[in-house]
């Protein structure tokens, strides 16, 4: 575990532009979208001139810094430059590996939610709703308007990644002083982030059931599953996998093409 107590090295410092940069460039976020990693290879393209100017010729710093962003990212892309600028003041400052890493695994989750929240449950809704009774009247401020909110939801990209960056510079001292709280915390909330989205992501049902009489019939989902422990299928499943990743090192990629045909295969003997 990397140690709290010595004060961590300044690094390069971004300017305005730099981070005007990093609001564009996250229109990159879902660039390389893949049910592995999701967003990371994007994540890490979009901030990357951000994190070679931070390091420069310190090549090891970077490539770090390069690894920890490569790892699971799923968030709102247009709350993802919030993220970015955030942690972007904290890599400039030197602050410790984990607690960066912590930070964001910790935030991406209720970013996410509350990015899609505003953007496709609200602003978008209302707005198509609006422009597209305009549409339908035949005028052309109907798909005009929807274009011109949808140039302005992306240029506020860059007012947004300069919020979470000041934001970020700001919380640095507060961070640096409460590191070791701050970090564990980080750590704990990332946790329950990633196994709020295994209850989420990963689904599993058994449709057999046990025949009782000739015209009744136990489902085994409902009846035992459910009621002794909810979603027990879909942790276990998630525990055997990060075995084999952990403990046996199989690829990640091999491990979803074999729950792609499993899942084809059971769904087809009407077991799932």
């Amino acid at each position: 575990m990397e140690s709290n107590i010595s004060q961590p090295s300044k690094r390069g410092k971004l300017t305005k532009h730099d981070v005007r940069k990093i609001g564009l460039m996250s229109i990159f976020n879902q660039s390389q979208m893949n049910y592995q990693l999701m967003q990371a290879g994007g994540w890490t393209l979009a901030i990357l001139p951000a994190l070679k100017k931070i390091y420069g010729k310190d090549k090891k710093g970077l490539s770090a810094a390069m690894k920890g962003n490569l790892e699971f990212m799923n968030t709102n892309n247009y709350a993802a430059p919030l993220l970015m600028g955030l942690e972007m003041s904290l890599e400039e400052n030197g602050e410790s590996r984990s607690t960066i890493d912590g930070l964001r695994v910790a935030l991406f989750g209720p970013l996410a939610g509350i990015g899609d929240a505003i953007t496709w449950f609200t602003i978008l809704p209302i707005v198509a709703g609006i422009t597209a009774s305009f549409a339908k009247e035949g005028s052309i401020l109907g798909p005009l308007l929807f274009f011109l909110v949808y140039v302005g939801m992306f240029l506020l990209r860059m007012p947004i990644a300069q919020l979470g960056y000041s934001a970020g510079t700001k919380a640095v001292s507060k961070i640096r002083k409460d590191s070791a709280i701050v970090s564990h915390a980080a750590s704990v909330l990332g946790c329950t982030v990633i196994g709020g989205l295994i209850a989420t992501y990963v689904q599993i049902t058994v449709k057999w059931k046990i025949p009782v009489t000739a015209t009744k019939s136990i489902s085994i989902q409902k009846a035992f599953f459910d009621n002794i422990f909810p979603n027990i299928l879909p942790l276990g499943y998630t525990f055997l996998l990060y075995y084999l990743v952990k403990k046996k090192n199989i690829s990640p990629v091999i491990l979803i093409v074999i729950t792609f045909v499993l899942a084809i295969l059971l769904s087809w003997l009407g077991v799932l």
